[in-house]
């Protein structure tokens, strides 16, 4: 569906070159919500603003249903930009006008007929839940409702992809919830494809099929959300999941138990979240599981778990017990000091 192809931007600001992008490839697929977070000044914003060309790639290409838009002439830019909805952070609303207005005017500037404009901006209220808001004004509205006009308003071209640029970040946590539940039913029911721009993972953790880590305007990290969550390969992205899962456990308990065993982070994905893994090591070895620390979420499509636990006893049985464990499907690290270090 969007599809970018070493991409490159460079700002010029008071004879200082930035590069806020750095040779940056990515596919997106139709029908899939894709996620790209990272911290601030990672370059995501612009990545975002390049799938429909409202910032220009200084190298490389921009494909959108397998057309490179970098090619294509105003008129079919802005044709092809109308397939893309966007929604921001501020809302962007028209203070004074309604909200009816404010879903209506965008349509009226590119000759949607007058009965088709109240029949879409009708039918996309319902959609968001605000069909008694018509004619409010947006100072009466609340972060949430904002945010559900501001989508309305994207849906009402009915696009085929939505592009949301932080669009939860000003939000509280219980809104942010609505709206990603909102933009998880859109998704569902209307088969719209979603490009999603965040810092918070568990924007990521709720609604993404597929993620990539951004850091100093390069990709540094992509796949399935569960792949990336069970085994996360740089330290950014393990900062981000740690945010999440933490899973850290006091330096003192950890001296205290040296010698007697192992302790090992455990990460538990789909079927074998289900599976009583330390009560069935229990029986089949002269191991002794202690739980330290744990932690366990619902991710988009299935259960994660991550356990920090002491296996206790003598070398040979805990190695049984680890190669057991993995045989099960679970994810075994040794846990260390101020890191991981898997074990194979």
């Amino acid at each position: 569906m969007i599809h970018f192809e070493n991409i490159t931007k460079v700002f010029d600001a008071k004879s200082k070159e930035t590069k806020a992008l750095d040779d940056v490839s990515l596919h997106v697929k139709k029908g899939t919500i894709f996620g790209v977070i990272g911290y601030s000044g990672a370059g995501k914003s612009t990545l975002v603003r390049m799938a429909n060309l409202l910032e220009k790639p200084t190298t490389g290409k921009v494909y959108f249903k397998g057309t490179d838009l970098t090619t294509l002439s105003m008129s079919k830019l802005q044709e092809a930009r109308r397939n893309m909805g966007m929604i921001f952070q501020s809302f962007n609303l028209l203070k004074t006008g309604t909200v009816y207005e404010n879903i209506a005017n965008p349509l009226k500037l590119t000759g949607v007929p007058k009965k088709e404009i109240q029949a879409r901006v009708a039918k996309y209220l319902e959609i968001v839940g605000l069909q008694d808001k018509a004619n409010a004004y947006p100072a009466k509205l609340s972060g949430g409702q904002k945010q559900r006009v501001a989508i309305a308003r994207a849906l009402a071209h009915e696009p085929e992809v939505l592009l949301c640029d932080e669009a939860t970040s000003a939000l509280d946590p219980d809104t942010t919830d609505a709206i990603l539940s909102l933009l998880d039913r859109i998704n569902q029911e209307l088969g719209i494809t979603i490009l999603l721009i965040t810092h918070e993972m568990n924007v990521v953790q709720n609604i993404c099929h597929e993620v990539a880590v951004m850091d100093n305007g390069r990709i540094i990290e992509q796949g399935k959300v569960i792949d990336v969550f069970a085994q996360p390969k740089t330290k950014t992205a393990k900062r981000f999941v740690q945010s999440l899962f933490n899973d850290s456990v006091p330096e003192q308990l950890v001296n205290s138990l040296e010698g007697s065993g192992q302790i090992v982070t455990l990460s538990f994905v789909g079927e074998s979240s289900g599976k009583p893994a330390l009560a069935m090591v229990t029986k089949q070895f002269d191991v002794y599981p202690s739980i330290l620390s744990g932690n366990i979420a619902q991710l988009k499509d299935q259960p994660f778990g991550r356990l920090v636990v002491h296996l206790q006893g003598n070398a040979t049985e805990t190695q049984k017990a680890i190669s057991y464990l993995i045989e099960l499907g679970v994810i075994v690290e040794g846990y260390k000091k101020g890191g991981k270090q898997h074990v194979s």
